[in-house]
């Protein structure tokens, strides 16, 4: 398999939790843990260079920064000076030595507009060279722990560098490393936050969740249209959408009934269910709402050779659906009683499980650059590779067409 490339793509976020950059995750096989530096490190590198090259940066990261691990050897690579430099930020590991031919190449590179990161630093003496010349330092909060993190913190004070916590796991070390005075953050809590407490979902969720309903139900349109005119934001919002450029309309509609008759009921669900990850709760991360959007359309790709259009559709709606627990704070059981949704999607959300949970589960294992569980799902559903990766790629593009976060 080592003809075939996954590529993860995880958030950097700001103190207000905007996505600045990603860190770019690529395994040249499915058995890969870390890079080689054998024959397969030139692999390795294609593989990176074609992604920038062959897919156009723009539409894989918008207009944020790229984080790419370079192991010691690659940074001598020819190939790296392809790659989009002031979009572009090397991560060296801190167990690389700060040798007099790795530096001059390391200003050679920053000479050529690439920054740097030190990652997973920790101060050891073998690189002291290569600290001031690094635009960024990582460091590892789970592998130090909360005291180490912040004695480190402290020794870095005079540094020109921005921090960046890595493995920021709950809300507890957010706001840890933020007091510590990090810049900015990386971690499951920004990408894949754990299910807190349950509690009241706020009234624009809920009028959103009251319409997905009266939709699924092919309720009157009369109806439908009520639900609209008690929202004005949510009304605002649908005759800007319809009216915007891509919809290509020749007239301008102005009434909401003209809206939800052009629109159609499948449309509008698909919109509604858009909404609802954008809509209303200020507390949800952008990152983990472009995360489910991503998700969805990832699910609904990878299902569009097996399944027929309106079971694409559910698709949709069970990978974005899939963090609803998550960014209402609340447990997934609790979500669906809110939802009546048909029993396949319940399914697939509360379980992984029936027509939907195979698709749902490997745009997860996509998500989370697990080579190893792409390939068993996407074996076990007899889907190439290559399809799994053209899909992928192509949700990112459309998200980022999006405009979110």
């Amino acid at each position: 398999m080592s003809n075939h490339a996954y590529l993860g793509r995880q958030p950097i976020v700001d103190i207000q939790q905007k996505i600045v950059a990603y860190e770019l995750l690529f395994r040249h096989s499915a058995d890969a843990t870390h890079a080689r530096i054998d024959g397969d490190l030139e692999a390795g590198t294609r593989v990176l260079i074609n992604t920038f090259s062959n897919m156009d940066a723009n539409w894989l990261l918008g207009d944020k920064l790229a984080f790419i691990n370079i192991a010691a050897p690659m940074l001598t690579s020819d190939f790296l000076e392809l790659l989009p430099a002031k979009r572009v930020v090397l991560e060296v590991l801190e167990t690389v030595e700060s040798t007099p031919e790795l530096l001059a190449r390391i200003h050679g590179l920053k000479h050529m507009g690439f920054h740097f990161a030190l990652d997973d630093f920790d101060h050891r003496p073998i690189n002291a060279d290569l600290l001031p010349l690094a635009d960024y330092i990582k460091i590892d909060i789970q592998a130090l722990g909360l005291d180490k993190t912040a004695a480190l913190v402290k020794t870095l004070k005079d540094s020109k560098a921005k921090l960046i916590a890595e493995k920021v796991e709950t809300k507890t070390e957010y706001k840890f490393c933020k007091e510590l005075g990090f810049h900015y953050f990386q971690g499951y809590y920004f990408a894949h936050p754990e299910t807190l407490t349950a509690k009241v979902i706020n009234p624009a969720h809920a009028t959103v969740l009251t319409l997905l309903n009266k939709v699924r139900n092919n309720e009157d349109v009369k109806d439908i249209e009520n639900g609209f005119k008690a929202d004005v934001a949510l009304s605002f919002k649908l005759l800007r959408y319809i009216n915007s450029v891509g919809f290509g309309l020749s007239c301008e509609i102005q009434s909401i009934r003209h809206a939800l008759a052009i629109l159609g009921y499948q449309q509008l669900y698909r919109w509604l269910t858009l909404l609802l990850a954008t809509a209303g709760n200020d507390s949800t991360p952008p990152a983990l709402m472009k995360t489910a959007i991503t998700r969805g359309r990832l699910t609904e790709l990878l299902g569009q050779d097996y399944l027929e259009k309106s079971d694409r559709d559910n698709l949709f709606i069970v990978g974005i659906f899939s963090l609803l627990d998550a960014m209402l704070e609340m447990p997934m059981s609790d979500v669906l009683e809110k939802l009546y949704l048909p029993e396949t999607i319940s399914d697939a959300l509360l379980n992984q499980q029936g027509i939907y949970g195979p698709f749902l589960a490997l745009a997860i294992a996509c998500e989370n650059a697990n080579p190893g569980k792409i390939e068993e799902i996407a074996e076990s559903m007899a889907m190439d590779p290559e399809k799994v990766n053209k899909a992928h790629l192509e949700s990112l593009s459309w998200v980022e067409q999006l405009g979110i976060g």
